[in-house]
């Protein structure tokens, strides 16, 4: 009968042959502790001759004048049967050799002996003496295994094989993870499926004239999931699949991580068709020879030893690499090229859909309440990768937890994400004069976004709750994914960015501090506009500078390309593009002076309106929808937060979508 495709699945890995080499190591190691106890058990000074007399001999010697034997000691002889035998010992004079008499004793000879000072010891068993030795031939040995061995063992694989690789082959028996587990990233999976049907099915490909890629390099941002489609390809593909890190080749030691490739590539050999995945192939993979104080020996020798073992004389059919990083711009050109990484394949944060699907893949071991819509979560998390979507829901699971609830909700989820962004509630860290201080600060902030947008970005929530590092917030959230900006869109985001500290000027007469990150971001929209984006009379030139470290595999000397006298008009440009929105935003806000206010005294009485409650006062000139206030949950006499049996805050209307963008107070 045929097998199936499912018994093919189900069919575990083949293993690598069995390694000997910790075996040998222990037989060697046992036949040297052999070998030191004997030296030390048979060392000459416990080897002096022993001289065999008779008691005749004995008395004589006791008889004479001076005597020629001392420290002599009498017991009877055990292994004599039958008859009553004694056995004398001690040294003779004057070579101190030791002397060994034994002997059928009458009681005279017996009383003799003593008067002259033998002392005559009890009858001892011969067994304990020998089981002593025998501990002590046994035991040193595995002391010796346990206190030198295991650690060098943990601290380099041994002592014998501290050049081997160090990659381990995933097999069957853990939990498998396939590409339905993947999301966000159809065009990546695309690509790397169609290795595994090749691996799978080669003759497709082959008669065509086609060869199987050597290598293929996963580049994107930290938490897009470039390991976890490698996890996949090991659960998909029918062959073995060996993962590895690239900090494991790196050691003190010159030469052992080229002796790892080489092992490692060997053992990929024996499996071939096998599959090798280096992880953050950056740490051995860097530019040859750049950066301060020259290369690294060993680094460079172990990335010379992987380019040869890719592509040279002595090439692996069937053995391919693949490999992830988050930094393919300090990579070595040699490895980048054709013929050892054929294909290298973007990883990019995820799109809308693309995070609605990561969203319910995670969501899949989650208990979620029915009125969560993870297409408005997906909608307000843009920018966030796959690892940051799976701790939002996480989040909102210990939050759920936490106010003892049986399901997640959507203000858990709602909770969860401006946690994640901005940090945890500081409730207590501002008397009322502050208060006030920073609802003016937002006010500005939210009317100036309220009326220069378009509906593209509308206001989602305003808030004077501190969180992380502010003091407040005005989020808006984009209806879909932004990609590209017009000029307006930035002169708009520095014109929203001035709101608040000229809400401040206004009201007090007086400025503060709290406007700093909005005026650092500001000034930075307005730099790249000019020297990046050309959007300024200076033309379509670029003048940004190079702002690289040599540290990281980039030239020591810099090249500057901008003159002094075209700094000063990037300069005047920057101040002249803050200074005239500055000028339009105060326009704004000192011509709704009353909305202003209005907006000001309902978060300083509900520390949180939303966005609709802002056009509402814009266009009515009052709040016609119901607010939510927000309780703070109640403390207990230790000054903890006591959990509170149902959720303190109630939920919030649906958002409009998108991903915050806060602007501290």
């Amino acid at each position: 009968m045929a097998e199936s495709n499912n018994d093919k699945k189900r069919r575990p890995l083949k293993a690598l042959p069995p390694d000997g080499s910790q075996h040998k190591l222990l037989m060697i190691w046992l036949a040297i502790g052999l070998a030191l106890v004997g030296l030390f058990w048979f060392s000459p000074g416990r080897m002096k001759p022993t001289q065999e007399l008779t008691v005749h001999d004995v008395q004589v010697r006791m008889r004479a004048t001076p005597p020629t034997v001392e420290q002599m000691t009498m017991r009877p002889d055990t292994t004599a049967i039958g008859r009553p035998v004694f056995q004398i010992t001690g040294i003779l004079k004057p070579d101190d050799a030791k002397f060994r008499a034994s002997g059928t004793l009458t009681d005279a000879t017996i009383d003799e002996l003593q008067q002259f000072g033998v002392k005559e010891e009890p009858d001892a068993s011969i067994w304990p003496g020998r089981i002593i030795t025998f501990l002590i031939l046994v035991g040193l040995p595995i002391f010796i295994y346990f206190a030198f061995v295991r650690q060098l063992k943990a601290a380099g694989k041994g002592a014998l094989s501290f050049g081997k690789s160090r990659a381990k082959m995933m097999t069957r028996d853990r939990e498998k993870i396939t590409f339905a587990d993947v999301a966000g990233c159809d065009e990546a999976k695309e690509e790397i499926s169609e290795v595994v049907e090749f691996l799978k099915d080669p003759k497709k490909f082959t008669k065509m004239g086609g060869r199987i890629p050597k290598g293929m390099l996963l580049i994107g941002p930290p938490g897009t999931g470039k390991t976890l489609l490698a996890k996949a390809v090991a659960g998909e593909a029918e062959v073995p699949f060996f993962s590895v890190s690239g900090s494991d080749f790196v050691e003190m030691f010159v030469g052992v991580g080229a002796s790892r490739v080489r092992d490692m590539f060997e053992q990929g050999r024996k499996s071939a068709p096998c599959i090798i995945f280096i992880d953050e192939i950056d740490a051995v993979g860097r530019q040859r020879g750049a950066g301060m104080g020259g290369g690294h020996d060993e680094r460079e020798q172990t990335l010379n030893s992987l380019l040869v073992e890719m592509d040279g004389f002595d090439t692996s059919d069937g053995v391919i690499i693949m490999a992830a990083t988050n930094r393919a711009d300090v990579l070595d050109g040699a490895l980048l090229r054709p013929g050892r990484f054929d294909r290298q394949v973007q990883v990019d944060l995820p799109d809308i859909i693309g995070r609605e699907q990561i969203l319910r893949v995670h969501a899949k071991k989650i208990s979620l309440s029915e009125d969560v819509s993870l297409n408005v979560v997906a909608r307000g998390t843009p920018g966030l990768s796959g690892a940051d979507l799976a701790n939002l829901l996480n989040e909102s699971a210990l939050l759920a937890a936490r106010r003892n609830k049986k399901k997640v909700e959507m203000i858990d989820v709602e909770d969860a994400r401006e946690k994640v962004l901005f940090g945890r509630e500081r409730r207590r860290v501002m008397d009322d004069e502050e208060k006030r201080l920073v609802a003016w600060h937002e006010a500005g902030h939210a009317i100036v976004q309220a009326l220069l947008d378009d509906g593209t970005v509308p206001v989602h929530k305003v808030t004077i709750i501190p969180r992380g590092q502010s003091l407040g917030s005005t989020t808006y959230i984009p209806t879909k994914d932004i990609l590209t900006r017009g000029m307006r869109k930035f002169l708009d985001q520095i014109a929203m960015a001035m709101g608040g500290r000229i809400a401040e000027e206004l009201v007090t007469g007086d400025l503060s501090n709290g406007a700093y990150g909005d005026i650092k971001h500001a000034t930075k929209i307005a730099r790249a506009m000019v020297c990046d984006y050309g959007m300024s009379p200076l033309g379509p030139i670029a003048m940004a500078d190079n702002s690289d470290t040599i540290f990281l595999g980039r030239d020591i000397t810099r090249s500057q390309h901008v003159s002094e006298e075209t700094a000063r008009k990037i300069d005047a440009e920057v101040s002249r593009i803050i200074t005239e929105q500055y000028a339009r935003a105060k326009e704004i806000i000192t011509g709704r002076r009353e909305a202003l206010d209005k907006i000001a005294a309902a978060l300083i009485e509900h520390e949180t309106i939303e966005g609709r409650h802002v056009l509402e006062i814009l266009q009515h000139g009052e709040i016609k929808s119901p607010i939510v206030t927000i309780i703070p949950p109640a403390r207990s006499g230790d000054g903890k937060e006591a959990v509170p049996s149902k959720p303190a805050v109630k939920p919030l209307p649906e958002p409009l979508g998108g991903t915050p963008s806060p602007l501290p107070a």
